[in-house]
């Protein structure tokens, strides 16, 4: 809904009213907001993406500025999750289905089920027999049930760019018994690049142009025999990324061992920190790995950039982030690619760090 439309003020207050009864963890106040806007005339779509949506986004938000603990963001995110749920059965959002099948699932190992959800309930208010699977779907189980009841289209949505291996397995496989998949998500880049790149039938950015665009229909795809993933990504011949994927556990390892020597202030971190720091470093591995997947350097350098912001937004050092890929260049000096996505993370961290200053800070 544009902000200049004369509902806009309207939407707006009841953002502000379910944003303060989610940080609440008010459920019963939260569908109270919802159910009493449905009774005044807002309509579900309208609820679903202009109220909702926009106050999950902004929990998001809160919580990489350090103004939301992960407890309060996940809290926030289940009570949205069941105001959906209870919308879906309000007679407002109660609509026959008259077109035909789609199925929408997150990618296997993404949790992040919310733009799904949405989009599902969106296909549902317009008329469509939705098959929603909810998050991560293994691909084998997803062929599965399109073998048993089979769907127009996969709606197929992937938040974190480290899935978009998984993506790219899915997408093929759809495909390969016969039917298109939509891409959506945040993993797939602002502009779709990556859904292109991994064969998607069609990308679009939110759930209305998703519903529009499967109202147009998307062509049945032709199997290909024997497709495979270095036929969509051919710079997979260097096997840089399986190398990488499969030297993770170790490379954290090192990481670890190393980092102390390299960043003394590491010494004094607490179990809890070095847990924390841990998985910090698997995620950059984990980025490096993408990046190579996808040969897009954006990818790996784009979330050394954010992972920098978090850090510092929690008071922790950016520049914890040198040594660790001091370490990893060290490590993989032998593979060409992994040494340029590297060297360019560095030049994002040093100016990171040139323009944040120097600030008072603690550790973990």
């Amino acid at each position: 809904m544009s902000t200049h439309t004369p509902a806009a003020p309207r939407v707006r207050g009841l953002q502000d009213r379910l944003w303060a009864a989610v940080t609440d963890r008010d459920e019963h106040a939260a569908a109270e907001v919802v159910f009493t806007a449905l009774d005044d005339g807002i309509d579900a779509e309208t609820a679903l993406l202009d109220v909702i949506a926009p106050v999950q986004e902004r929990v998001g938000t809160e919580w990489a500025a350090n103004r939301l603990s992960v407890a309060q963001e996940h809290a926030a995110s289940a009570i949205a999750e069941r105001v959906i749920a209870a919308l879906a059965h309000h007679p407002a959002g109660r609509t026959e289905p008259w077109r035909g099948r789609v199925t929408v699932a997150c990618v296997d190992q993404e949790w992040h089920v919310l733009p799904a959800r949405l989009l599902a309930e969106v296909l549902t208010l317009r008329g469509w027999q939705v098959d929603f699977l909810g998050a991560q779907v293994p691909t084998p189980h997803l062929i599965g049930h399109l073998h048993h009841h089979g769907a127009d289209v996969v709606a197929l949505s992937s938040s974190i760019p480290t899935r978009l291996p998984t993506a790219h397995a899915a997408i093929t496989a759809c495909q390969a018994v016969g039917v298109p998949v939509l891409a959506g998500g945040a993993a797939f880049g602002s502009d779709g690049r990556h859904a292109r790149r991994l064969g998607a039938d069609a990308w679009e950015p939110d759930a209305r142009s998703a519903a529009r665009r499967i109202a147009d229909g998307l062509p049945v795809p032709i199997p290909a025999a024997g497709r495979q993933q270095i036929d969509d990504l051919p710079h997979l011949v260097d096997q840089e990324y399986t190398l990488v994927a499969r030297s993770r556990t170790q490379l954290v390892r090192e990481v670890l061992a190393q980092l102390e020597s390299r960043f003394p202030a590491a010494a004094a971190y607490t179990e809890q920190q070095r847990e924390h720091t841990a998985q910090d470093i698997a995620h950059i591995v984990d980025y490096l790995g993408v990046a190579l997947y996808m040969d897009d350097d954006e990818l790996f350098t784009g979330f050394l950039e954010w992972t920098a912001g978090i850090l510092e937004a929690r008071r922790v050092p950016a520049a914890s982030l040198t040594p660790v890929l001091d370490v990893l260049g060290t490590e993989l000096k032998d593979f060409p690619r992994s040494t340029r996505l590297l060297g360019r993370a560095h030049t994002v961290v040093d100016a990171f760090l040139a323009t944040a200053g120097p600030r008072p800070r603690r550790l973990g």
